[in-house]
């Protein structure tokens, strides 16, 4: 029996291998289309897992990319519950689990990450869950009914985003951040203690500087032992810890990469015919000086995926240049970034942090880099100029919130 050969086999069913199968319908690419996925699902929204979705808010069917039936009208095949473990990049075909092969002439990489684990006893055990999938955040829900107490383990977003939904369902929550300050990969001093004190307010028992030692069953519970000697009882442990870059099979075939793969601005990899979209590729960013560097966000995974197809549709595609942005709900507060703030020397904090409306403008130089708004949409969108520009305001000018910020975008040394 030969094996199925596809023009173009993504790998990968989340933002970006949905998206780049939508973009190349879209550019009237006629070829042959699959999507492989290790998920039985076809593609669904991530970003709800740690919030709607988990608080029951919104039903699977909501968080669907497009309906099940859009796929075969685009002819586009899914093929789910597969995960491919090998690639064969100079016979170009790849191997799934279960001893399949599948041809391609032009494959996207669009697979992701998988939950960081912890290293530590008792990771495994039941009641330690992570949130990446809807698998793990089902698995969630189905337990509790039965649950009183969550741990949770990273004050990242998921970490906080799920604080936020459990907290309002009434538990009680305690969070541990190994680190002296939330967020603190991701955002400034400014933004970390605000959120600290929004979830102290809340109820969730936050802890700082917190380094987990194991896991230990309880009395049909859980303890977490902490470096320290101190130990939390709960009912469940989620852990939010970061993702590691799904991209073994292609590391393995010889692709350049380490914390993702490496791809040029066109998202090549260094594989012929081989290219890589989404969390798991480390691109060059305009936007922190041309550091090469992976974007955790919906964005980019689409911006990333719209870039392969118009360059497989057409022949070229422009270098891929987007301005990043990612978001967070918690609460009744709505964060929005614009712009990495890697990096930055100096930041400006505008609007009232004792109100919950403010931005934190993040700068290098004298350049805007960035942006943090918490319930401040209109700087937000004024802001998004002041990056792409580069603009160098005065800072009494950015530290004013009654002057917009759209008058400072033309703003140069």
């Amino acid at each position: 029996m030969s094996q199925p050969h596809y023009d173009v086999l993504i790998v990968g069913g989340g933002h970006g291998g949905a998206q780049a199968a939508i973009a190349l319908r879209q550019r009237n690419f006629a070829g042959t289309i699959a999507i492989v996925g290790d998920e039985p699902d076809p593609p669904y929204e991530r970003p709800p897992l740690s919030k709607d979705y988990l608080a029951r808010d919104r039903p699977f069917e909501r968080i669907l990319i497009r309906p099940p039936a859009f796929w075969s009208e685009r002819r586009v095949d899914l093929l789910l519950g597969r995960r491919v473990v090998r690639v064969h990049a100079d016979a170009h075909w790849v191997e799934t689990a279960d001893g399949a092969a599948i041809g391609y002439g032009v494959l996207i990489w669009a697979t992701g990450g998988t939950p960081r684990r912890l290293t530590c006893s008792g990771h495994d055990l039941p009641g330690v869950h992570a949130v990446r999938t809807r698998a793990n955040a089902d698995a969630i829900m189905a337990e509790l009914g039965a649950v009183r107490r969550v741990c949770i383990i990273g004050g990242g977003y998921i970490g906080l985003e799920a604080a936020a939904v459990l907290i309002k369902a009434g538990k009680q929550v305690t969070l541990l951040e190994a680190q002296d300050r939330l967020l603190a990969r991701v955002a400034g001093a400014p933004l970390s203690a605000f959120y600290a004190s929004e979830h102290r307010a809340a109820g969730v028992d936050l802890r700082l500087n917190v380094v987990v030692d194991c896991i230990e069953p309880a009395d049909r519970s859980l303890s977490v032992r902490t470096a320290d000697g101190a130990s939390f009882a709960c009912d469940m442990v989620i852990v939010g810890i970061g993702i590691v870059p799904a991209v073994e099979p292609l590391l393995a075939a010889g692709a350049a990469g380490g914390n993702g793969v490496d791809v040029d601005d066109q998202c090549r990899t260094s594989l012929a015919d081989i290219y890589a979209i989404g969390d798991c590729a480390a691109h060059p960013s305009a936007f922190a000086d041309g550091a090469r560097l992976r974007v955790e966000s919906v964005q980019n995974a689409n911006d990333q995926a719209t870039t392969v197809a118009t360059r497989i549709a057409d022949g070229t595609a422009p270098p891929y240049a987007a301005l990043p942005w990612f978001w967070s709900n918690q609460y009744d507060l709505r964060l929005q970034t614009v712009g990495l703030s890697i990096g930055h020397d100096d930041l400006v904090v505008r609007g009232d942090r004792a109100a919950r409306s403010f931005s934190i403008v993040y700068l290098r130089a004298g350049r805007v880099i960035a942006l943090d708004c918490v319930n401040a949409t209109k700087d937000y969108v004024q802001g998004r100029k002041l990056v792409e520009r580069g603009a160098t305001p005065p800072r009494d000018a950015l530290a004013d919130a009654a002057t917009p910020l759209k008058e400072l975008a033309g703003c140069r040394p």
